[in-house]
């Protein structure tokens, strides 16, 4: 009996996996990615690529389309044909930008989640040298020089940015923000001491912080980063429930038919369970992440809710 139901289940697989590969035969799948080449979202994004590809036994290819925050690309995906040929992988900014633009170029309900698939933790650091020995020295100092401290962020529509902001407005401090028009040279001048803090990807800060020349006080998740393991959380030393992840996940165009979106979210599955993509993520920093359409759904709407009340409280406007 217990044979004849692994056999049952193995011939479903198969069928589930010939019918994933009928969908796609000679379609060429896109995945949109609506920022610039180079970030950790192009390179995820490019390792899901090739390993779905195989799964679904087609070609599937990057697309960057960079801009407006990402809504160039977003608008791009939204007005797309919902046949699952075209896929949009974006990040936080997503759940921002509606409340930092005017006017959005698509309808709210133009997307539809398939699945998140990684969370990234931002960490707070400062020059390898600096009199701000830890997270708790950093709020002391803010309490003591209102207005004296300075932060910088890549701009107003980053979980970089909000992340600052969303410790401020918890902890009530006084400080005050340096934009740049990306994180790179923020992470620059962080480094050289002409702004005193700022919270920066755990990718692209690491290396430094390794090196001595940043020094990590604390990161935005509620865990420990993989990649930084020694240094702890902002919720276990000076703020107990804070979180601000740099979330990545995939949607499609709304109308993409349910079995379409079966056999893209079980090809994704499978993917996301593969050791090597894993490492991958866990190299650029992130935490691999999996869910259900509708469990994405949900986290959106708390993403969506949370930054619009920072952004609201902390008059945030676009650069």
């Amino acid at each position: 009996m217990k044979k004849t139901l692994q056999r049952l289940l193995a011939a479903c697989a198969l069928v589930a996996s010939v019918a994933a590969h009928a969908q796609f035969t000679d379609k060429t799948v896109t995945i949109v990615v609506p920022y610039a080449p180079g970030g950790a979202a192009d390179a995820l994004a490019r390792v899901l690529a090739q390993r779905l590809g195989t799964k679904l036994g087609t070609s599937v290819i990057v697309d960057n389309r960079a801009g407006a925050s990402g809504t160039i690309g977003e608008s791009y995906v939204a007005k797309a044909k919902p046949d699952g040929t075209t896929m949009l992988y974006d990040a936080t900014p997503y759940s921002i930008n509606p409340h930092l633009f005017p006017k959005m170029p698509y309808a709210a309900d133009a997307l539809q989640p398939l699945a998140l698939v990684a969370l990234a933790p931002n960490v707070l650091i400062v020059k390898g040298d600096s009199p701000i020995k830890d997270v708790k020295d950093l709020v002391a100092r803010a309490k003591a020089q209102p207005g004296k401290l300075n932060y910088a962020s890549g701009g107003s529509g980053t979980v970089q940015r909000l992340a600052s902001e969303l410790l401020r407005q918890k902890l009530a401090l006084d400080m005050v923000h340096v934009g740049y028009k990306s994180g790179g040279p923020a992470i620059v001048d962080v480094t050289g001491g002409q702004v005193d803090f700022m919270f920066a990807t755990v990718a692209a800060a690491s290396p430094l912080v390794e090196s001595g020349k940043l020094r990590a006080l604390a990161v935005s998740s509620p865990e420990r980063s993989k990649r930084l393991p020694n240094v702890p959380t902002v919720a276990e030393t000076v703020l107990p429930g804070y979180e601000a992840y740099e979330w990545h996940g995939l949607l499609l165009p709304a109308g993409v038919p349910a079995a379409t979106i079966d056999a893209l979210h079980k090809a994704l599955v499978e993917v996301m369970a593969e050791d090597e993509v894993k490492q991958r993520f866990v190299d650029m920093g992130t935490q691999p992440a999996g869910s259900t359409p509708a469990e994405f759904a949900a986290f959106l709407k708390k993403e969506d809710a949370k930054w619009a009340e920072v952004v609201r409280k902390g008059g945030i406007k676009l650069d």
